[in-house]
């Protein structure tokens, strides 16, 4: 199977209402969860973030980037929180759709099943490294077309390990099998990150990039 039919089954599988489903639960209960936390505390957190912004070299002490940087570079942040929220719980509850998804259409049934621990370790620590590079690299994001790409890259990075993870562990056994099968990892997480420049349909792109690399696993074996 080619990428392009690859990536046709992962829309229609994404579109469809047992998926559409779990999507809209993990979201919006990511999004109402951080607009009431950050309701409640969003002064702190924006004084936090322009305390951030003042340490920052060259461009902290900078008038117009404090005046404005701080207010966006808040929002931004708090963008990421529900961002890495939708990842972490599409992290832990997914494998039932995935399972049936594989059964549905190659007849697949798994052959493992990612531990919750590791699934937890691989999410956090791209979740840690995601948050680092995007903190120490702020001003970045207000570069026309680079702040863009970079944050398509650091997107990509709260995406690919977990997903290689939670997926392989579903239906590969053999290391050396689930390294050689990974070589589209990145591209397959550069494009579910896409769904991040767009408000609401960020919350499809943890399970695209599982689904999308599902089928790319099972149906490179046909």
């Amino acid at each position: 199977m080619n990428f392009s039919q690859t990536l046709a089954k992962t829309f229609r599988d994404i579109l469809s209402p047992m998926v559409l489903g779990f999507i809209l639960k993990v979201g919006l209960g990511s999004f109402l969860f951080w607009l009431l936390v950050l309701g409640l505390l969003w002064k702190p957190f924006e004084h936090f973030v322009a305390s951030y912004l003042t340490m920052i070299p060259l461009v902290g002490h900078w008038a117009w980037f404090q005046a404005t940087g701080a207010a966006l570079a808040a929002l931004a942040l708090g963008y990421m929180l529900i961002i890495i929220t939708i990842s972490i719980l599409t992290s832990l509850y997914s494998e039932k759709i995935l399972i049936r998804l594989a059964e549905r259409d190659y007849g697949v049934k798994p052959v493992g099943s990612p531990a919750i621990h590791r699934s937890l370790y691989y999410t956090l620590k791209a979740s840690v490294v995601f948050l680092l590079l995007f903190l120490f690299t702020l001003p970045l994001i207000f570069v026309p077309v680079l702040g863009q790409l970079w944050m398509l890259w650091l997107w990509s990075i709260l995406l690919r390990e977990p997903t290689v993870y939670d997926v392989g562990s579903l239906f590969i056994s053999d290391p050396a099998e689930l390294k050689r099968q990974t070589k589209k990892s990145r591209l397959i997480a550069l494009i579910a990150a896409l769904f991040n420049y767009i408000p609401l349909l960020n919350i499809f792109a943890p399970l695209f990039a599982q689904i999308l690399f599902l089928h790319h696993l099972l149906g490179s074996r046909r």
